[in-house]
C-alpha cells in the first residue's frame, strides 16, 4: 500500500467493521480523483488487521485473504470518498503548515425532520483552551438524522406536543460543547501509530472540565417544571411582583347594589383582604341574608386554576397535617408560581393573587365554605344537599339562608368524601353516614349520596372556638351570676359531682368546660369524648377519645364505656364525660359512689325528666344510685326582647332519695327569673355547709370566701382577662397565694387593699 494509497482513505472505510461484498461485473462508475489507487472493492478480512495494513503496520500474518471481484456493468456505482488527509492552505490557517484542519462532510438522505434542501449551519461555540491544540472547523453542512431523531430546528415546530396549549417560552442558542481541545494532541501534524491511537495522554484538567459541566447540567434538569426539564433549553423565568392592595387595587369589590326591598344590615371581614360578609335583609320575606364576598376568577382564570391543580395534584404528595400552616402555604405558593411559569404566562399581581387564594382555599382551607369557618359570629354550617342554599346559624341574626351551593352531585359527593378523609374516616355506600371532629376541633355529621338523604349528600358543621368559653365569658353573657360562678368554684375545688342537663345547642358543654377551669392545677384531669371539644390548661390532664370499628362486625371498637373502664384505672382526681348516652352512664354512677369526682352532661330540661332518662334503657341507671349526685345545672336557650340568649335555669342539689316515696330529695340553689333576667340565690346550700363543716368554717367565713371569689371573677371581667390559660393563671395565683392577689385586686377595684 503506498503513500497515496493511505491518504486516500476515507473515514468511512478507516473505521467500516462490515465485510464489503457485491456481484462481479464492471463497475458502473468513474472513481474519483482521490481514489485512483483503490480501483478494487476493499478486502473482506478482520477488521483490526484492516484496519492496522491501512496504517502501514504488520499485522500478523494472515492466509489467502479473499478480494471482491468487480461489480458488474449496470449496478450503481459508489459515491466518491472524500479525502480526508490534512493538507497546508486550507481554510481557516491560509499558509501555515502548523494548521491541522479538517473538513467532514456527511452525505445527505431526505428526511421527514431534516429536508434535504435546508442546509443552515449548527450553532457551535468553542470551549475553553486548557492545553494547546489544533482548532477544529467542522462542515457547515447539516448532518443527516435518522427518523426517530428530532432535530434543533424542529424544537419549536414540536412544541404543542409537550407543553400546555397556548403556552409560550424563550429558547436560547443551543451550545455544542467540542471535546476535540479537552485531549492532549501530541506531535502537532505527526500521525498517531494504531498501537498508540487509545494511549493518548488524557487532560486532567479536560476530565474535570467534563465532570463540572455534567453536573451542573443533572443540577439544573431537576428543577422546575416540565420545560426545564428540555434540557438545554434554559427557561427564563420572572420573579413574581407581589401583590399590594394599595398598588394594585382591591380584590373583592365591596360595592353594595341597592335592590328593591333590600338593604344592608352590616358588613364585615373574615379573612382580609380575600374574603368578607354582608348580611343583607328582605323587607319583603322578613329574612336576613348571608352573603359571602370573594375574589371572582374569569372563565379564563377558573380554566387556569383547573389546570393547575391538576399539575400540583400530579407533583405534590405532602401530607399538610404533619407540616406548619406556613410552610404548607410557601410550598404551595412557590409550586403554584412555577406552574405559571412553565406556561409561559405573565399575569398580573392581582390576578396571581386570585389565582394563589382559589389554590389555599382548595388545598389547605375548607374549600367553599372557607370564609364561614373564619366567621367568628358563626356557631352551625348546614348543607341540605344539592342545589340547596347552605344555611348558618349566626349568634346575633341566628338561622340565615347563604349564596352559597353546590350544583352537582359530583362536587357534592367529593367534598364529603374530602372531608371525611381530612377527619381520618372513612365514608362510603356501604357505611353512608359518618360523626367526625375536623382538624380545628368542629365536629361534623355527614351523610354521602341518597342512600340515607333523598337531597343527596349532607353535613352538619358545629364550630368549635379555638379559644374556649371561660367563666369570664359567662359572666359576661348573663349566663351565670357572680355569685353562682363562685358557687361553683367552691363546689369544684372540694370535689362536688356535677350534671349539666339541658336542650340542644343550650350550653351544656361550653358551661362544663369553663367550670372544669376551676379545678385544682395540678390535679389529676381524664376526659372521655366521642369528639374532642373540652380544652383545658392543666399539665395534668390526659383527653380520651372513643374509636370505630374497622369493619362492620364491630372488631376494634374502643366505646365510651371501655375508656371509662380504663379511666378508673388510672386514678383520677377528676373525671369529664363529653356526654352519657349508653352503658357508660351506669359505670360514670359506680365511679361517683366509689367516691370519684364526675362531671358530665345529658340531654333534658329538668330534674324530673334526667331521673327518667338514667332509670330507662339505654343508660339503665338504679335510682338508688342517683343520691351519689352532688349537683344538677340545667341549661336553657331563651329568648328576650326577640334576642336568643343561654341561661343557667337551675342550680339544684340532690340531698337523698325518700324511703317512703323513693323520690329524689333536692333543694334548689339558684334560679333564673326570665322576667327580670336575674339569677338569685334561695339563700340555703347544704354543699355549702357541708363545705363549712369539712374546713371548720363559720358562716361568716364562707361569705367572706364568696366575696373574695366573686371579686377576683369581677376583676378578670373588668380587665378582659378572657382566655383561658390567663385565667387559669389568675386561679392558680389565688390557689398559691390569696392574700397577695386580693390586695392587689381591691386596690384596683376600690383604690384600698
Amino acid at each position: 500500500m503506498t503513500a497515496d494509497d493511505k491518504k486516500g482513505l476515507s473515514i468511512k472505510n478507516l473505521f467500516s467493521r462490515k465485510k464489503t461484498e457485491g456481484p462481479p461485473g464492471k463497475t458502473g462508475g468513474k472513481p474519483s480523483q482521490e481514489n485512483k489507487g483503490l480501483s478494487v472493492a476493499p478486502v473482506a478480512e478482520d477488521d483490526l488487521d484492516s484496519f492496522m495494513k491501512r496504517l502501514g503496520l504488520s499485522p500478523g500474518e494472515k492466509e489467502n485473504p479473499e478480494v471482491p471481484p468487480f461489480p458488474q456493468a449496470g449496478t450503481k456505482p459508489k459515491e466518491p470518498e472524500q479525502d480526508l488527509t490534512p493538507r497546508v492552505g486550507d481554510a481557516g490557517s491560509p499558509g501555515k503548515e502548523s494548521d491541522l484542519t479538517t473538513n467532514i462532510s456527511h452525505p445527505q438522505r431526505p428526511s421527514k425532520y431534516s429536508p434535504a434542501e435546508k442546509k443552515e449551519p449548527v450553532p457551535a461555540h468553542t470551549p475553553p483552551k486548557f492545553e494547546p491544540a489544533k482548532k477544529t472547523i467542522w462542515s457547515t453542512e447539516k448532518p443527516v438524522l435518522e427518523e426517530t431523531v428530532i432535530s434543533v430546528d424542529q424544537i419549536n415546530d414540536l412544541s404543542g406536543l409537550i407543553l400546555p396549549k397556548g403556552a409560550t417560552f424563550q429558547v436560547e442558542e443551543i451550545k455544542i460543547q467540542d471535546r476535540s481541545n479537552i485531549f492532549t494532541i501530541k506531535g502537532g501534524n505527526d500521525a498517531i501509530a494504531g498501537k498508540d491511537l487509545f494511549k493518548s495522554d488524557i487532560s486532567d484538567t479536560g476530565i474535570k472540565k467534563v465532570s463540572e459541566a455534567a453536573s451542573e447540567v443533572h443540577a439544573e434538569a431537576g428543577k422546575g417544571g416540565i420545560l426545564s426539564k428540555l434540557n438545554p433549553i434554559n427557561v427564563i423565568r420572572k420573579v413574581p411582583v407581589e401583590y399590594n392592595p394599595r398598588t394594585h387595587g382591591a380584590l373583592v369589590d365591596l360595592t353594595f347594589r341597592p335592590r328593591p326591598g333590600v338593604e344592608q344590615t352590616e358588613i364585615y371581614p373574615v379573612n382580609e383582604p380575600y374574603a368578607y360578609v354582608r348580611i343583607t335583609y328582605d323587607n319583603a320575606t322578613h329574612e336576613y341574608l348571608y352573603e359571602v364576598l370573594e375574589p371572582k376568577l374569569t372563565p379564563a382564570e377558573n380554566d387556569l386554576f383547573a389546570d393547575i391543580k391538576e399539575r400540583i395534584f400530579e407533583r405534590l404528595d405532602i401530607n399538610t397535617q404533619n407540616v406548619l400552616e406556613e410552610v404548607a402555604k410557601k410550598t404551595l405558593r412557590d409550586v403554584t408560581d412555577d406552574i405559571i411559569d412553565d406556561y409561559g404566562l405573565s399575569l398580573s399581581p392581582l390576578q396571581r393573587e386570585k389565582i394563589l387564594y382559589a389554590m389555599y382555599k382548595e388545598f389547605l382551607g375548607n374549600g367553599m365554605i372557607d370564609p364561614l369557618m373564619h366567621d367568628r359570629y358563626i356557631e352551625d354550617i348546614s348543607c341540605d344537599g344539592v342545589n340547596a342554599n347552605l344555611f348558618v346559624y349566626h349568634n346575633r341574626y341566628e338561622s340565615m339562608r347563604t349564596n352559597l351551593m353546590y350544583k352537582s352531585s359530583e362536587e357534592l359527593d367529593s367534598y364529603v368524601t374530602k372531608l371525611a378523609q381530612r377527619a381520618g374516616k372513612y365514608i362510603s355506600i356501604a357505611e353512608p353516614m359518618l360523626d367526625a371532629t375536623m382538624s380545628d376541633g368542629s365536629r361534623i355529621q355527614m351523610t354521602l349520596g341518597t342512600e340515607v338523604t333523598a337531597h343527596g349528600s349532607t353535613y352538619t358543621i358545629r364550630k368549635f372556638k379555638d379559644e374556649p368559653i371561660t367563666p369570664t365569658d359567662l359572666i359576661e353573657w348573663h349566663t351565670f351570676s357572680p355569685l353562682s360562678i363562685a358557687f361553683f368554684w367552691m363546689a369544684v375545688e372540694s370535689g362536688k359531682s356535677c350534671l349539666f342537663a339541658g336542650g340542644t345547642a343550650s350550653g351544656k358543654t361550653t358551661s362544663l368546660n369553663a367550670i372544669s377551669l376551676f379545678m385544682p392545677p395540678l390535679a389529676k384531669i381524664v376526659t372521655l369524648e366521642d369528639t374532642r371539644e373540652l380544652k383545658l390548661p392543666h399539665p395534668n390532664w390526659i383527653p380520651s377519645i372513643t374509636r370505630t370499628s374497622f369493619d362492620t362486625n364491630g372488631k376494634g371498637e374502643i366505646d365510651m364505656y371501655e375508656l371509662l373502664r380504663a379511666a378508673l384505672r388510672q386514678r383520677p382526681e377528676y373525671i369529664l364525660v363529653g356526654e352519657v348516652r349508653g352503658k357508660e352512664a351506669l359505670t360514670l354512677f359506680q365511679a361517683m359512689s366509689t367516691g370519684h369526682v364526675t362531671y358530665s352532661t345529658i340531654h333534658a330540661d329538668s330534674v324530673a325528666s334526667i331521673v327518667h332518662r338514667l332509670e330507662n334503657p339505654p343508660l339503665n341507671v338504679p335510682r338508688n344510685m342517683l343520691s351519689a349526685l352532688d349537683l344538677v345545672s340545667v341549661q336553657v336557650q331563651a329568648r328576650i326582647g326577640g334576642q336568643r340568649i343561654r341561661r343557667n335555669k337551675q342550680i339544684i342539689e340532690i340531698l337523698d332519695i325518700d324511703p317512703r316515696t323513693n323520690e329524689l330529695i333536692t333543694n334548689e340553689v339558684f334560679r333564673w327569673h326570665p322576667a327580670t333576667d336575674e339569677i338569685t340565690y334561695s339563700g340555703k346550700s347544704y354543699v355549702l355547709e357541708e363545705i363549712m363543716e369539712s374546713r371548720g368554717w363559720d358562716e361568716e367565713r364562707m361569705k367572706e370566701e364568696l366575696k373574695m371569689r366573686q371579686e377576683v371573677l369581677e376583676w378578670m371581667r373588668i380587665k378582659k382577662v378572657r382566655h383561658f390559660r390567663d385565667v387559669g393563671n389568675i386561679l392558680v395565683q389565688y390557689y398559691r397565694d390569696p392574700a397577695n392577689l386580693m390586695e392587689k385586686i381591691r386596690e384596683e377595684l376600690y383604690g384600698v387593699s
